[in-house]
């Protein structure tokens, strides 16, 4: 049990750093609203990518759990870290296209994602 909750949490926090890193360097590149039109895109690639993996080699949940769990570690994490830690505000909240519309896209390509994947298939063992 312990092994398959961290396999989901690693999941969810790289999507996570992926995604803050892709703020982080994209608000030291373009103008603010564009850095925030690059992470609206990037979140559900990125969500995309790691479900793919999530799904063909593990496949615990169901696509909805998988994408409710995705969702709520990056939403943890976006608060008490991104908000509280290191903005020390929880401005961006307020944000539609900063947090809202990313979250939404992160549980729909998650869950997407599961629903179309194809579980990869066990090794049989033939017996006589």
């Amino acid at each position: 049990m312990l092994r398959k909750t961290a396999i989901i949490v690693v999941h969810a926090l790289v999507g996570w750093v992926l995604c803050a890193a892709t703020i982080g360097i994209s608000f030291q590149l373009v103008p603010h609203p564009t850095g925030l039109i690059i992470h609206a895109i990037a979140a559900p690639i990125f969500f995309m990518g790691l479900s793919l993996n999530y799904f063909s080699r593990f496949r615990f949940t169901s696509p909805l759990a998988t994408a409710a769990l995705f969702l709520g570690i990056v939403m943890v994490m976006d608060f008490f870290v991104a908000a509280l830690l290191i903005q020390r505000s929880l401005v961006m909240f307020a944000s539609v296209l900063g947090t809202w519309i990313p979250f939404g896209l992160i549980f729909l390509s998650t869950y997407v994602t599961g629903l179309i994947s194809v579980p990869r298939k066990e090794a049989s063992v033939a017996i006589p």
